[in-house]
């Protein structure tokens, strides 16, 4: 089991969804956070006067999935998510040691 923890441009939270669907994968955490990469954030204009923007808001999913579904999701979050611009994201993957299902204590890749 793994869990893939993506970070992405808010907009394109709906495309990776949908992507994510269509390969059958059934639930995600969704968090609205706010960070930066390499870009460092950036200078807006408001009312005549400059600032910097220094977190962007970004959104971090995170999604338990079989081992053999890490191909690809993967696959699927990169299109889904690519705009060829800086701050597109990054993916994470860690592996799970062990998952249950509060409701029914399903434990293992049965709780996925």
């Amino acid at each position: 089991m793994k869990l893939v923890s993506a970070i992405i441009k808010p907009f394109k939270l709906d495309d990776v969804r949908e992507a994510l669907t269509q390969l059958g994968v059934h639930g995600m955490t969704v968090t609205e956070v706010r960070g930066f990469g390499r870009q460092k954030g950036h200078t807006e204009l408001y009312r005549g006067a400059e600032y910097a923007v220094d977190f962007l808001p970004k959104i971090k999913l995170e999604i338990a999935i079989h081992a053999e579904q890490e191909e690809a999701v993967l696959e699927a979050i990169v299109k889904a998510a690519y705009t060829g611009k800086v701050g597109d994201g990054k993916i994470f993957i860690t592996a799970l040691e062990q998952v249950i299902r509060v409701r029914t204590s399903e434990e293992g890749a049965d709780a996925i």
